[in-house]
């Protein structure tokens, strides 16, 4: 699973990277990949990413120096802060889905479909029961 992931997150990062996004690293489009539309707690950032809050909070100033993120007032509480996609940000999603799109088509090229269904619904019943609080979209089976 490891080698898999790692050569998807390489790929996605080649496109990113050649479509103006170079300055990404690893660590900083993992935390990117981890932000709601509508803006994400850094709290809640740091658990996604199962990092610390202090690594957490050194990316996504990096992330906003670069002009990937802002920080904005959270409409649900005053006194916290939201980190929020800038436009810069949001552009780089478009090409990141493009990719896995292909990547996706590309192992089911080596897989077939029957499989490739049978790995997704596989692949979310491990993580489901490595964490149940997983939100799965509407129909990975």
């Amino acid at each position: 699973m490891f080698i898999a992931f790692r050569t998807a997150e390489d790929r996605i990062l080649a496109a990113l990277a050649s479509a103006g996004f170079a300055d990404l690293t690893r660590a900083q489009a993992r935390l990117l990949a981890g932000i709601d539309l509508d803006g994400t707690r850094l709290v809640v950032l740091a658990d996604r990413a199962r990092i610390p809050k202090q690594t957490a909070l050194a990316l996504v100033n990096g992330l906003e120096a670069a002009g990937y993120v802002q920080r904005v007032p959270d409409p649900s509480d005053g006194r916290a802060r939201l980190i929020q996609l800038t436009a810069r940000g949001r552009a780089g999603l478009p090409i990141a889905v493009a990719e896995e799109a292909r990547i996706e088509a590309d192992w089911q090229a080596v897989l077939g479909a029957r499989r490739m269904q049978a790995l997704r619904r596989s692949l979310w019943d491990l993580a489901l029961s490595a964490d149940p609080d997983l939100q799965p979209p509407e129909s990975p089976r």
